[in-house]
């Protein structure tokens, strides 16, 4: 997009004005709004934010129009900060309003802050003089109405609020700040309606950063990666200005290269002017060099959410995982374990190791409010279950050094119980920051490639490496959520391995009436 700037006087769209195609879609936003909207991607696998706008206005059917895309109406767009979501969400408002009539749009935010600036953009717009005769009596703080009965409205965040809504559109705003179960009641808000003769499918939309690993926005893009919503995904290399020839992307030494290099490699001079996006090669270099790499990549460049208070932020699922059990099978000399205990919590880990000590868990069971005997029982099985074969014999299982301490009802312990069932077990204590430390030594090191691996069948542990945090203000871990019981297992596995148990013998003799060590 381009700077905002007041159109020329104009008499106001007319019904014969409707765009049919995304050409003319484009050229009446430019025209009337006084934007031009980037068209073209720059990021391979990325949309362009105007693929967000075409797919909001035509996945209603328009008078003796071409039927919608056969694709989800339900769309997600995930964007860098400052990547124009939330000007575009209302520019796909004000299309609706005016081409819809008697159409109901809602703006639910994660603040009513966030939804107010949607909003302020809204009322922009409508003070424009092409388009301010169109609006029925006051423009009020909260709603807004058009003379073809079409009406805007921001929503609190709050389950009573979402819950007396019926509406055809709801466009969602930083949709990461909300609550599960405002999200949740959400989607039961929208219906389809006849709006002068074009048929408004009921839809919603969800325009965010993703702030948080496993958060609202993190399973939203997992169902949109199902095929549930449509995914529409920029950075701040999208939505780049034209970078002129007068710029240097590469200088006679690596530190006087263009900052943006690695992001942007160039494609920025490539894209014509007109296609170009709203955010200038200035202000993004300022913006990285203000932020860490973490932020950067979460915030701008829309690659991962951002982890700074997670527990094992060197976890990365598009390294880390793999899916191939031949891979572990063929290469295994040793398979391994790890076990947390917990009634509220069991998480066991089964992992094979192969010759150059590369450790890949192949499998999990974390299962709560099961007892243990049942847990043992599945492990003699090898943890075999329909669709996954058993696996081979542990040579060893690490786990919780608590549990040797033996029940008041039974006076056996939990690794008691463990031996009991055949299983060789290790469970020297070692302090948490020490066996964290040889868990992100694996993932990351700070020379080579990483040597430990978790299969993507082991849902909880890849969701526990993402999400287990610290308690705020904190170095402590917080175990509220229980999302350290699958780390806990991997831990107590990695650090038996990595530091196994060493047996010293000692001569011990009486001297003078006293026990002495030789």
């Amino acid at each position: 997009m381009t700077t905002k700037v007041n159109p020329p006087r104009d008499e106001g769209p007319r019904p014969e004005e409707y765009p049919r195609t995304a050409d003319e879609l484009h050229a009446w936003v430019a025209r009337h709004v006084g934007v031009a909207i980037a068209r073209t991607p720059l990021v391979e696998g990325h949309a362009a934010p105007f693929d967000y706008l075409a797919h909001a206005f035509f996945a209603d059917a328009p008078p003796d129009g071409p039927p919608p895309p056969e694709r989800p109406a339900d769309c997600v767009v995930w964007a860098n900060r400052g990547g124009g979501k939330t000007f575009l969400g209302a520019v796909a408002t004000l299309l609706d309003l005016v081409f819809k009539p008697e159409i109901e749009v809602r703006i639910l935010a994660g603040s009513m802050d966030q939804a107010a600036r949607m909003y302020a953009h809204l009322r922009w717009m409508f003070a424009l003089e092409v388009f301010a005769p169109q609006v029925r009596g006051r423009i009020t703080q909260r709603r807004l109405t058009l003379t073809n009965g079409s009406r805007v409205e921001l929503l609190a965040q709050s389950q009573t609020s979402v819950r007396g809504t019926r509406v055809q559109k709801l466009r969602c705003d930083e949709v990461d700040l909300f609550s599960p179960e405002v999200w949740e009641a959400a989607q039961l808000t929208t219906r389809s309606k006849d709006c002068g003769g074009v048929a408004a499918r009921g839809t919603v939309e969800c325009l965010s950063t993703m702030h948080n690993p496993h958060g609202v926005m993190h399973a939203i893009v997992g169902e949109a990666n199902r095929g549930r919503r449509t995914l529409f995904r920029w950075g701040i290399v999208d939505v780049l200005e034209h970078c002129p020839p007068a710029r240097a992307c590469r200088g006679a030494t690596r530190a006087t290269n263009c900052p943006l290099l690695p992001e942007c490699d160039g494609r920025a001079k490539g894209r014509p002017p007109a296609q170009a996006g709203h955010v200038t090669i200035d202000d993004a270099i300022a913006q990285k060099r203000r932020v860490s790499e973490a932020a950067w990549q979460s915030e701008m460049l829309c690659l991962r959410p951002r982890r700074r208070e997670t527990v094992v932020p060197e976890f990365d699922p598009k390294v880390h995982v793999f899916d191939d059990d031949a891979l572990a099978r063929t290469g295994a000399v040793k398979w391994i374990g790890g076990m947390d205990f917990g009634i509220r919590g069991t998480a066991i880990l089964w992992a094979a190791v192969d010759g150059a000590g590369v450790v890949r868990v192949v499998d999990e069971r974390c299962q709560a409010d099961v007892l243990l005997g049942e847990h043992l029982a599945a492990m003699t099985r090898g943890l075999a279950r329909e669709g996954v074969p058993a696996w081979p014999r542990l040579a060893w299982i690490g786990v919780d050094p608590a549990g040797r301490a033996r029940s008041d009802q039974t006076g056996v312990g939990s690794i008691d119980k463990v031996k009991e069932a055949g299983f060789r077990v290790r469970h020297p204590r070692r302090f948490t920051a020490e066996g964290l430390e040889m868990l992100r030594a694996r993932l990351k090191p700070a020379s080579g490639v990483p040597r430990l691996y978790v299969h993507a069948r082991c849902t909880r542990l890849i969701e526990s490496l993402e999400k287990f945090r610290y308690k705020p203000g904190s170095d402590q871990p917080d175990k509220r959520e229980g999302y350290d019981h699958a780390v806990d297992a991997l831990r107590y596995m990695i650090q038996n391995l990595d530091m196994p148990v060493r047996t010293v013998s000692v001569n011990y003799a009486f001297r003078d009436g006293l026990l002495t060590e030789e």
